[in-house]
């Protein structure tokens, strides 16, 4: 079982149970060789350079011996605690259930994006999706059925993005993030397009039956300087006026003006 450090005392005990094993075995190291190299008559005359000369090599040897040993086990131990971060890293920004980016990772990872493409001068496209009725299912359903129809245009959501390199999050509850680098205005209008029928053409199991969603989506693109936050905020304003329009259908808005789709 490994051992257990959360406290001074733990780091201090440990230290002095290290430095213990170290200085025995230096002791039973050194008594082993000398005693094979000069036997066991402690009354044997022995020269003070041959002594010198042993005792550096022992020393050397037994230096080296422990510092290899102790440098591995430490080496693996930060092997392991960057594995362990690495991971603790992953799972902080990825959705559990959909597997998809969290809000925190699809933050993350869109404002690197959105200063790569500032750096290329290429236009970025940032959409809002949600599931239209989703509380209707989850309320005649159960909360299982609504979790499986998450999942599954997730599922969509991710085979699209593998497709067009887009990054894609469940952003909260049932709306869906995402945002392409490189398209243009026809392009981001046609990505949402086929987002939307891909949803709205899946058959989903919802309790006994297949039943098909559908997806109301917003989008910008934008060429300019606007910050992550201030791409959302478009978004979600063209998502809203999808949704008050009659959802299963794709708007996009920009910074002066929403265009009807």
């Amino acid at each position: 079982m490994a051992t257990q450090i959360s406290t001074h005392g733990d780091v201090l005990r440990h230290t002095g149970k290290r430095a213990a094993i170290a200085a025995g075995l230096t002791i039973v190291m050194t008594a082993i060789t000398l005693l094979a190299d000069l036997g066991t008559n402690f009354d044997a005359t022995v020269s003070v350079g041959h002594i010198l000369c042993f005792s550096l090599a022992v020393a050397t040897l037994i230096s080296i011996s422990l510092s290899a040993a102790l440098s591995y086990r430490s080496a693996r131990l930060m092997r392991d605690l960057t594995v362990t971060r690495s991971e603790l890293s992953r799972i902080s920004q990825t959705d559990q259930l959909t597997g998809l980016f969290n809000r925190r990772g699809f933050d993350d990872a869109a404002v690197l994006a959105l200063t790569s493409a500032r750096k290329r001068a290429v236009p970025v496209m940032v959409f809002l999706c949600d599931i239209d009725h989703f509380k209707s299912i989850n309320d005649r359903f159960g909360h299982e059925a609504g979790d499986n129809v998450l999942v599954e245009i997730a599922g969509v959501l991710r085979r699209l993005a593998k497709d067009e390199g887009a990054l894609v999050a469940r952003y909260g509850g049932e709306e869906f993030a995402g945002l392409v680098v490189g398209a243009t205005r026809d392009q981001a209008e046609q990505y949402a397009e086929q987002l939307r029928t891909a949803c709205s053409a899946r058959e989903i199991p919802i309790g006994s039956h297949l039943e098909r969603v559908t997806i109301s989506i917003g989008f910008t693109v934008s060429c300019a300087d606007a910050d992550l936050a201030e791409l959302m905020r478009i978004a979600d304003r063209a998502l809203y006026a999808a949704k008050r329009r009659g959802r299963d259908r794709v708007v996009e808005a920009d910074a002066r003006s929403l265009v009807a789709a």
